[in-house]
């Protein structure tokens, strides 16, 4: 596997969202296939940096290639990934993913996903680590709408991939 160049992952997160589909993130000891996203950015009335910076959401200003890790509901983790120039309040929701000896659905959701890789606040903030196997897979990509926010939700900012 090759380490995914910060270039990558400076780009806009419509843009690297579905891109990262088929790549591997790693956190600790674990590592896993990217397979759903969605993308959030300043100019998204459902992104946590629509409103500016605050305390809560400042990791979202950059620089990318780091985690935004936050607690929905008091309960569920959600682990993002900074992207965008720095100071652009962008992330990419990491919503899906396959763990290595983990059942499918362990991970097919994002609080799960954070629960199956044992990420909390503490990963807030840490550099990720994205990786490309050495060929791309065969996968196809669809784009659907958002799950589980109530504004923009018709935005084009979901994508999941198939065949993997």
């Amino acid at each position: 596997m090759h380490r995914v160049e910060e270039t990558l992952l400076a780009g806009d997160a419509t843009d690297v969202a579905p891109d990262l589909l088929g790549m591997y993130l790693a956190l600790g000891d674990r590592l896993v296939q990217i397979v759903e996203v969605e993308a959030y950015t300043m100019d998204d009335p459902a992104s946590h940096s629509f409103r500016g910076r605050t305390p809560r959401n400042s990791v979202m200003f950059g620089p990318p290639g780091v985690l935004y890790v936050y607690l929905v509901y008091g309960i569920h983790h959600c682990v993002n990934l900074v992207t965008g120039p720095e100071g652009d309040g962008q992330a990419v929701l990491i919503r899906g993913g396959i763990v290595a000896g983990l059942a499918r659905t362990a991970a097919d959701g994002p609080g799960k996903l954070a629960r199956a890789l044992g990420v909390d606040l503490s990963w807030n903030g840490r550099s990720a680590a994205v990786f490309r196997a050495g060929r791309a897979p065969a996968m196809g990509v669809i784009a659907t709408p958002r799950i589980g926010i109530s504004r923009a939700v018709d935005w084009p900012r979901r994508w999941v991939a198939t065949g993997l």
